[in-house]
């Protein structure tokens, strides 16, 4: 990958198409690490959504474990979100060039932790839940806040509910018939650039959820290995710019 192609994904001086780069990069990751996660741990962990249904249906059922096990999830989906805006309010309040990348080198640190100690985390308990779902649920969290932020809620990566509730909003556009219109409105138009934007994450986060469950399947815990690759290969570059520049200082 080149350098200064790398720089400009995670840099803090966004574009469009580094916004969409990224975007698709980390669907891929986070669809390889929810799908291929759930054989490990039997849980979608970036589906809060269903995660609180979860949590209501057990309430109402009396599942007091079941119920806590989800509340586990969520507050560490939670508390995910909560480190990554404060990483990134902190890089920005002290004007570093790593304040996206931050979050996901942490991001690919704890990935690191799971592959190689996924099997010990298992038999841990957390906040109700095994270690091993605590680490994925943040990690989603620290992610999907990441993007939510850099790209000012435009690009979600770590679930597609509103991916493909937008994909049908810009297909119904792509559809609409504008031959008989008022002459003062506008004709109805798609936008095919974020069309295809959406249309790619949710390829990206297929592909990444079909090759992380093959992982899983074959080798287990290591799958998240080469996702922590990917990720270092995002943000290591402004992390060093950043040392770099401490260090001439």
């Amino acid at each position: 990958m080149p350098i200064q192609y790398a720089r400009s994904l995670t840099s803090h001086s966004r574009s469009a198409r580094s916004d969409q780069h990224l975007g698709l990069a980390l669907a891929f990751v986070a669809g390889a690490a929810n799908a291929g996660a759930f054989l490990a741990v039997k849980l979608y962990t970036s589906h809060m959504t269903g995660m609180v249904s979860s949590l209501a249906d057990d309430i109402a059922l009396g599942e007091a474990g079941l119920a806590l096990g989800a509340i586990g999830a969520i507050v560490s989906f939670l508390c995910g979100a909560i480190v990554s805006a404060m990483m990134i309010n902190f890089a920005r309040r002290h004007a570093l060039r790593s304040r996206y990348a931050l979050p996901l080198l942490l991001e690919a640190l704890l990935f690191l932790l799971f592959g190689l100690l996924g099997a010990t985390l298992s038999t841990l308990k957390g906040l109700f839940v095994p270690v091993t779902v605590m680490l994925l649920c943040f990690t989603m969290g620290l992610q999907n806040a990441v993007i939510t932020k850099l790209s000012g809620s435009v690009i979600r990566t770590t679930h597609l509910t509103g991916v493909i509730t937008d994909l049908g909003i810009e297909l119904g556009k792509l559809f609409y018939w504008n031959h008989a219109r008022l002459a003062d409105e506008p004709p109805v138009v798609a936008d095919r650039s974020r069309l295809a934007t959406l249309a790619l994450l949710c390829l990206f986060f297929l592909t990444g959820g079909v090759l992380g469950a093959l992982g899983f399947k074959h080798i287990g815990y290591l799958t998240t290995l080469p996702l922590a690759g990917i990720l270092v290969l995002l943000s290591a570059i402004p992390v060093l710019d950043d040392m770099r520049h401490a260090g001439r200082r």
